[in-house]
This record gives C-alpha cells, sequence and structure tokens, in this order.
C-alpha cells in the first residue's frame, strides 16, 4: 500500500528536523514542526489567497451595505448599531479562511478513501493531534495575508466598533484560536464518517450549509428568533464564527467574555473526544476488513 505524498512529505519533514532528547525525538517538537509544514505548505498559494482577500472584500462590502442600511433604518437591531454591525460583517470576512466552512476538504478524506490511512496509524505521533498542528499553521498563513488585510479595509471604509482594552484583544486571540481548533476538529469528524460510507461530499455540503448558517455568516446570532438561537447554542457553530467575533469586537465583554471563551472550550473538548472515538472505531473497521 503506499502512502500519500502530502502526509509522507510532512511526516520525513518533522521527523528530521526535530530535536533529539535521550534517541527520542519532542513531542512538542515534532507537533510545532507539523505546524510549520502546514504554514508553508499554505504559503505556496501566494495567487489564491490574494484571491481569497479580493474575494473577502467584495462580499464584505456588500454585506456590509446590506446590513448597515438595515441598522441605521430600524435605529438599532438585535444589539447592533453601525459600528458593531460593521465589525461584525467585516471580521466575520477576515475569520472566514481560518475556519474553513468554504474551504476544500482536508486530506484525510482522500487518505481514507485510498486506505492510506493505515500508514498514519502506524506512525509514532497521533493522527488527530498531527492533522490539527498543521492545520493551525495553515490557519495562521491565512489569517496574515488574507484576514487581517480584509479587517483593515472594513475600517478604512466603514469604521468599526472595536474594543479599547488590551484584556478584549488578549481574549480575542484566545477565542480565535480555540474557533480555528473547533471549526478543524468538525471537519477531521466528518471525514471520518468516511469509513462507513462510500461518499462524504453530501454529508460535507450539509454540513456546510448547516454549519455557516448556524455560525452566524449570514446574520448574527443574535439577531435570530429565540427558538432559532436556542437551537443554535445547543450546536458548536457559534463557537466557531460568532463567538471570535463578540470577543474580538468587544460585544462580549467581562465576564461575558470568559464564559464566552469558556464554552468554546468546552466545545473543543467534546468534539475532539467525538473524534477520538470515531477514529479508534474506524481504526478497528480497518483492521478488520483489510486484516
Amino acid at each position: 500500500m503506499r502512502g500519500n505524498a502530502k502526509g509522507d512529505g510532512q511526516l520525513a519533514i518533522a521527523t528530521r528536523r526535530c530535536p533529539v532528547r535521550r534517541g527520542r525525538p519532542s513531542l512538542v517538537a515534532v507537533y510545532w514542526t507539523f505546524a510549520r509544514a502546514g504554514f508553508k505548505r499554505q504559503a505556496q498559494y501566494k495567487l489564491a489567497m490574494f484571491a481569497g482577500l479580493f474575494t473577502n472584500c467584495v462580499f464584505g462590502f456588500v454585506r456590509a451595505a446590506v446590513l448597515v442600511a438595515a441598522v441605521r433604518a430600524a435605529g438599532g437591531f438585535g444589539g447592533y448599531d453601525e459600528g458593531t454591525i460593521a465589525a461584525y460583517v467585516w471580521l466575520s470576512q477576515g475569520l472566514l479562511g481560518a475556519t474553513q466552512f468554504m474551504g476544500p476538504q482536508i486530506d484525510l478524506v482522500d487518505r481514507i478513501k485510498s486506505g492510506d490511512v493505515a500508514i498514519d496509524f502506524l506512525r509514532p505521533v497521533d493522527v488527530q493531534l498531527s492533522y490539527l498542528a498543521g492545520d493551525m499553521g495553515r490557519a495562521a498563513c491565512t489569517f496574515l495575508p488574507r484576514g487581517v488585510p480584509s479587517i483593515v479595509v472594513g475600517a478604512a471604509t466603514f469604521g468599526l466598533s472595536m474594543p479599547t482594552t488590551p484584556t478584549a484583544y488578549l481574549l480575542g486571540v484566545i477565542s480565535v484560536l480555540l474557533a480555528v481548533a473547533l471549526s478543524f476538529l468538525c471537519l477531521f469528524a466528518v471525514a471520518l464518517i468516511g469509513f462507513w460510507v462510500v461518499e462524504i461530499r453530501g454529508i460535507r455540503v450539509l454540513y456546510q450549509i448547516v454549519g455557516t448558517f448556524l455560525a452566524g455568516l449570514f446574520v448574527p446570532v443574535h439577531m435570530f428568533p429565540d427558538w432559532l438561537r436556542t437551537i443554535a447554542r445547543a450546536t458548536p457553530f457559534p463557537s466557531i464564527l460568532q463567538a471570535p467575533i463578540d470577543t474580538l469586537s468587544g460585544r462580549a465583554e467581562g465576564v461575558d467574555a470568559l464564559f464566552t471563551v469558556a464554552a468554546q472550550g468546552f466545545w473543543v473538548v467534546v468534539i475532539g473526544l467525538l473524534g477520538r472515538v470515531l477514529l479508534r472505531a474506524g481504526q478497528r473497521r480497518l483492521e478488520v476488513q483489510g486484516g
């Protein structure tokens, strides 16, 4: 059975470059190398990132114009004014690439389909954590040339209502990291369904549609009717997009911000454990089918 060049290449880089301690590579160094490899791999697609920035800005202008006009006409809606709704729009556009709601499926999907995932199980690193580390590197590379400029464009054209205290930005950074991790862990769990079905594209499309809506991409979750807002908060999706927007924009402050970040941490643990259960079940199924 042949290995996948992308995954095998990342392992080779991680093994070769990580420092050795008592004959064994440091796990922290291994996962850090996976993150660097994910960053460098994403950095190769410079034209795609600039195209993503252009798309972010175009849709940002359209969304901001519509929502700002609606808030202005209603004199405030869902607790938003012109500055806070503009912050919501441009922060959501800036986070879109990092959270991968609209991105391609992860490599694990193809490796499960081809059977190359069997090689991943033989490696001396945790499958879930190694893929997560690589995705965190990818997200960092995406956010810097695509997310940050989108927010700068929004601030220069619409004016964003942002917090002024360093604590709010510190919680905002933590919230973004948790959101990116949670987004990947959800995609990882969806990919693992491939152990039991032939094709997961339909499931991925369903996840994409439901997830983007309940995450608050089209309208803020705070504008949902009470019954729909309750449903949304019973899922991990608002923690992927609405939560980091609330913390970065200052809508969630003090204790509310701490509760928001704590809720994100809760979902990271829950979805991470779900992924590990599915991974172990998939490994057992692979052994039964393949011997």
